[in-house]
């Protein structure tokens, strides 16, 4: 999963529009009347001219709110011969760099939140005159922004079955701004509808699973975006995706196997072991959202009393939010029938397996071929089908459904 970096995994800027800081100052003082300047000697042809360049600080002098993600410099009929910038106060100098035209200065990294800095700035024009500009000012503050975690990563490669999630640290009121302000395309051409599970939460797929070796681009544009009454966005980025093989694998809580088809074939059918009477496995399709060589399962943690608590759980595959695995077993009771006889675990599905996650194992082999996004689908276990938001398994909503829990 990702999360912010937030790198991903993720904030950007706030409400500072592009304005024009404390403008060009003259290379020498001049009287504000033409006439006296020409008598003077400093008008005309000869005399002494103020520069024509122009240079422009993106975040207004006195300003808080300011972007954290596209604060810079720009100069018009010049070129920028220094720029500095500091947190306010200090000597902390924030790095940043001038392009090749020498037009545009920007930092080499995001700025903080809340925080703030003073940036100073000179350029000449065509005659060598010099120009310089100031601004002191106050990033947007945590209190008044909104990020979004994301999943997936960019560059990832995932299953067919991995939506794209967006979970927000506040409550959004304005949804159709923000959701508009998010665009997923796909190489296939499918048509990808986003869907508010709550104010916190917004997904993306298409109707049906991604088409396998497509490539998923997701454009962030929420800098300076309102989500709430005083809150804006912090994030502007594009992360891109691949979507690998088509791999979903069919739980048959009758039959206690799990057949696995990748691209149309059947590869393996393994025997499991899914929910017992008592705690049945959710039926529906369910997505790989998190995979973990070895991991600690506690009962407590999932509302169960003191059941287990294992701390080497190996192969383990998370399914639901809620606490449904799919993962090695080598604890399993061998007075009970092998593996494919018989449910016996508190509502996951488990596989073979051998203490310290080594060896061929049935839960190594899956483990090995599957990928976050992966699709698992359990049939015929007593229990309802999981809920859509119960982790990334929206596709247990109809498409009518999914659609009219759009904002756009």
């Amino acid at each position: 999963m990702t999360t912010p970096n937030i790198s991903a995994r993720r904030t950007l800027g706030a409400c500072a529009a592009l304005v024009v800081g404390a403008l060009t100052l003259t290379a020498c003082g001049g009287s504000a009347n033409a006439k006296d300047d020409e008598k003077n000697g400093k008008g005309g042809k000869g005399g002494t001219k103020t520069s024509v360049a122009r240079i422009a600080i993106s975040a207004k002098d006195g300003s808080t709110g300011a972007s954290i993600n596209s604060t810079g410099v720009k100069v018009s009929d010049g070129k920028l011969t220094d720029v500095k910038m500091t947190v306010a106060g200090t000597d902390q100098t924030v790095a940043g760099s001038v392009s090749a035209d020498g037009e545009v200065w920007k930092p080499k990294e995001q700025l903080e939140r809340g925080t703030k800095y003073q940036i100073s700035a000179t350029a000449k024009d065509a005659d060598g005159k010099t120009a310089a500009a100031n601004s002191i000012f106050t990033t947007v503050t945590t209190s008044n922004s909104f990020i979004g975690t994301y999943t997936p990563d960019n560059g990832t490669t995932v299953g067919v079955g991995m939506p794209v999630s967006f979970t927000f640290d506040k409550a959004i009121t304005e949804r159709k701004d923000v959701q508009s302000h998010i665009t997923v395309t796909s190489s296939s051409g499918q048509k990808v509808v986003g869907h508010w599970f709550n104010g916190q939460r917004l997904d993306f797929r298409p109707q049906e699973y991604w088409k396998a070796g497509s490539k998923v681009t997701m454009k962030i544009d929420l800098d300076g975006v309102e989500g709430a009454n005083g809150v804006f966005g912090v994030q502007k980025k594009t992360v891109t995706f691949t979507v690998g093989r088509s791999q979903v694998s069919t739980v048959d809580a009758n039959t206690q196997t799990m057949t696995v088809v990748r691209d149309g074939k059947t590869l393996k059918s393994v025997p499991i072991s899914a929910g017992d009477a008592q705690h049945t496995t959710y039926n529906g399709q369910m997505v790989i959202s998190e995979k973990f060589v070895q991991t600690r399962m506690n009962s407590r943690t999932v509302g169960l009393g003191g059941e287990y608590d294992i701390p080497d759980v190996p192969h383990a595959m998370r399914l639901t939010t809620s606490g449904t695995f799919l993962h090695g077993n080598y604890w399993y009771n061998k007075g009970n029938p092998p593996f494919g006889r018989q449910g016996t675990s508190h509502g996951c599905v488990g596989l073979a397996d051998v203490r310290g996650a080594g060896g061929d194992t049935p839960a190594k082999w899956f483990y090995d071929n599957s990928l976050i996004g992966d699709v698992v689908i359990v049939k015929n276990s007593p229990d309802k089908t999981v809920a859509p938001d119960n982790g990334l398994n929206g596709w247990n909503m109809a498409w009518s459904q999914w659609v009219a829990g759009s904002a756009s």
